[in-house]
C-alpha cells in the first residue's frame, strides 16, 4: 500500500494550505487597522427639531462614516481578502475605548457647532462662546508629552489667538513636520508658553502634529431644544449635514427635493474643515444611491472625485457656498 500517493500529497497540502489561511484570517495584524465602507445615513431620524410652525422640506440628507477594527494579518499579506473599497491604515498610538470616547467628545461638539450655525443662519439670537482648545489626550513618546498634559487650555499658536481647534490646525499647516510651533496654553489658571517639535501625521506624511487630540472649549446656549442622537458613531465630520438638516426642518428648502449626503467638520464661523476616510465615504454616498455629496474642497475633494464613479461631487469651503451650491443643482 502507498501511503504518499500524489493525490494524498495534494490533499495534504491543500489542508495545511486551507489551515494556515484560517490561522492567518484570526491572527490580527498588530499595528494596523482596517476602513470599511458603510453605506450612508439619512439624518432626519436622529435630528430632534422643534419645528416652530415651520414645514419641514422635503429632501433626505444623508451622513457618511467609516466603520475601522484591527486589521486581519491575511488582510495585511494578501490584498485581495480585504472586503471591497477597504483601506489599511496605521493603527492609533492609543486603546481602542479611549480613540472611542474621543470619537463621541468630537460629536457631541459637533452636534452644538451645527445647531449654532444653522440657527445662527435662520436669525436666532445665539449665544456661544469659546475659550481656546482643551487638551483630551496627548500621545506617549510624542514631543508635546514633555510639556503638555490633558486638560491643558491651548489660547494661541505662534503668537496667533487660538479659538478653536480649526484655529490650531490652521496653523500647524503652514509648517512641515520637523518644525518648532510656539504654544501658550493655561494650566491651573497660569499661563505659560513652550516650543514643541512637530511630527508627521501618519495617515499623512507631509501634515504637521504636535501629538494631542483636543476638543474647542465651547460654551452654548440654544433657542431651541435642538437634540442629535448618533448612536455609536463618534467624530466631527458629521457637523456639515447636520447643520443643513436642521436648516431643512426649520423650513429652509436646503436640497430642492434632491437626495444629498454630506461631510466636512463645521467651526462656528460656518467654515468646513477636512475629515478623513474620504475613499469609504464616496463609496458609502454611491451606496445610498444619491444625488450629490458635499465634501470640503481641496484634498478632499480630489480624492472624492477619484472614487466619484459619475457621483456629482461639490467642493465647499464654508456653510454659505453649501447652500448656494445646493440652491442651483439640477
Amino acid at each position: 500500500m502507498r501511503w504518499f500517493t500524489p493525490s494524498r500529497l495534494a490533499a495534504g497540502g491543500l489542508f495545511l494550505l486551507g489551515a494556515a489561511a484560517f490561522v492567518l484570517w484570526l491572527l490580527p495584524a498588530s499595528g494596523t487597522d482596517i476602513r470599511l465602507v458603510d453605506p450612508a445615513h439619512p439624518v432626519d431620524p436622529i435630528v430632534d427639531v422643534p419645528h416652530d410652525g415651520r414645514t419641514p422640506q422635503p429632501g433626505p440628507i444623508y451622513f457618511v462614516d467609516v466603520r475601522e477594527r484591527e486589521a486581519r494579518l491575511l488582510e495585511r499579506l494578501v490584498p485581495f481578502t480585504r472586503p471591497s473599497g477597504s483601506t489599511l491604515v496605521p493603527a492609533p498610538p492609543i486603546s481602542s475605548t479611549v480613540e472611542q470616547q474621543i470619537g463621541q467628545q468630537d460629536m457631541t461638539e459637533s452636534q452644538k457647532v451645527a445647531a449654532v450655525v444653522a440657527l445662527d443662519h435662520l436669525g436666532y439670537k445665539v449665544h456661544a462662546t469659546t475659550g481656546g482648545v482643551t487638551i483630551v489626550l496627548v500621545e506617549k513618546g510624542a514631543p508635546a508629552a514633555k510639556i503638555l498634559r490633558t486638560s491643558d487650555v491651548i489660547v494661541a499658536a505662534e503668537g496667533r489667538k487660538v479659538n478653536s481647534v480649526t484655529d490650531l490646525r490652521a496653523v500647524l499647516a503652514k509648517h512641515r513636520p520637523g518644525e518648532v510651533v510656539r504654544i501658550t496654553y493655561l494650566r491651573d489658571g497660569k499661563r505659560s508658553t513652550a516650543a514643541i517639535k512637530t511630527v508627521a501625521d501618519p495617515q499623512d506624511p507631509k501634515h504637521a502634529l504636535v501629538g494631542i487630540s483636543a476638543r474647542d472649549n465651547l460654551r452654548v446656549k440654544l433657542p431651541l431644544p435642538i437634540t442629535i442622537d448618533a448612536g455609536g458613531v463618534g467624530g466631527p465630520s458629521a457637523g456639515l449635514a447636520f447643520a443643513l438638516d436642521i436648516l431643512q426642518e426649520l423650513g429652509r428648502n436646503v436640497t430642492h427635493g434632491h437626495k444629498v449626503a454630506a461631510t466636512g467638520e463645521i467651526a462656528l464661523d460656518g467654515t468646513v474643515g477636512p475629515i478623513g476616510g474620504v475613499k469609504q465615504k464616496t463609496l458609502g454616498a454611491r451606496k445610498a444611491g444619491v444625488d450629490a455629496f458635499l465634501v470640503p474642497a481641496g484634498e478632499n475633494a480630489q480624492e472624492a472625485r477619484r472614487y466619484a464613479n459619475g457621483l456629482r461631487i461639490i467642493p465647499v469651503k464654508n456653510f454659505p457656498q453649501a447652500l448656494r451650491a445646493l440652491a442651483t443643482l439640477r
